[in-house]
């Protein structure tokens, strides 16, 4: 997505005022007290740490809403590896329009940028399996197509965006119906009133669980929730390639090569978006008298 996609996309576009407004408030009083109106200045994005970059545009776009003026230019794309040391982006514009933006652009870019992180090392970890890595729902409140956004930026794919994207039949739904074979059929039914084509997903606790759900029709993708690799193998051989197979549940980088050796399709790991770890970036204002970067 660039830069004048996302000014368009109004969920992103409102994830950024919401940030900026709650960090401004009714206005920046230190600079206000400190900084000329007239003052200018560039301001480098440095980068602190090892990882993957994500989240320029949205950079470009924290800037271009404290002030029009202003011109962010990104160094590399998002996906980019990134090591201690390198200048991610420069934004070029009035002082106080940059120290405005700057808690809020370090915000998103710390963030997406860990996430990104995070997925390119489980993606790396399954590499030559044949094994997706796939995020949650497990997002900041508000956060989610941001977040989904840097998963992608770091090789893995997104899982629904909500629960209107696909059926996914959970522990919870399938107590409510009382078992796996009544929550199919009642959203097999439901299917057959709407149009369109939606996956139908079932998560399975036990062997037992995937034998009842391989005997319902309709079904697109069985999920593994916190099997053991050994049971994971049994699964899906017993699944073959009827469907779709993803396991599901505490995995984490360490048992990841193993869960994607048992042949299942994708690997969701909650953790990518639930337990953040934000890339160390940091902002270092130039005044313009300093700036020889022209």
């Amino acid at each position: 997505m660039n830069h004048d996609e996302l000014l368009h996309d109004g969920r992103i576009l409102r994830a950024v005022e919401i940030a900026l407004m709650e960090d401004i408030g009714v206005g920046d009083i230190t600079s206000d007290a400190i900084i000329p109106e007239t003052d200018n200045g560039v301001g480098e994005f440095l980068c602190k740490g090892t990882g993957v970059a994500a989240g320029l545009d949205v950079v470009a776009l924290v800037f271009q809403l404290c002030d029009e003026t202003s011109v962010t230019t990104a160094n590399l794309c998002d996906g980019d590896p990134v090591t201690p040391g390198i200048v991610l982006a420069l934004v070029r514009g009035k002082t106080k329009a940059i120290l405005r933006g700057e808690r809020t652009a370090l915000n998103f870019l710390q963030r997406m940028s860990g996430i990104a992180t995070a997925t390119r090392n489980y993606v790396k970890a399954v590499e030559g399996t044949g094994a997706k890595i796939t995020d949650t729902r497990k997002t900041a409140p508000g956060l989610r197509n941001i977040d989904k956004w840097a998963v992608r930026c770091g090789g893995g794919v997104n899982h629904r965006f909500g629960l209107d994207d696909m059926i996914l039949i959970k522990d919870n739904h399938i107590a409510a119906a009382g078992g796996i074979t009544k929550a199919v059929t009642a959203c097999l039914a439901y299917l057959g009133r709407k149009q369109g084509t939606i996956g139908v997903e079932v998560e399975t606790k036990t062997l037992q669980e995937v034998d009842e759900a391989l005997s319902c029709t309709g079904i697109t993708r069985i999920m593994l929730d916190n099997f053991a690799v050994p049971d994971m193998r049994r699964a899906v051989q017993r699944i073959g390639r009827r469907m779709e197979v993803e396991a599901s549940g505490g995995i984490t980088l360490e048992t990841v090569r193993a869960v994607a050796e048992t042949g299942v399709d994708f690997i969701s790991v909650g953790a990518l978006t639930h337990s953040v770890r934000g890339l160390d970036i940091s902002l270092e204002l130039i005044p313009a008298h300093h700036d020889h970067s022209h």
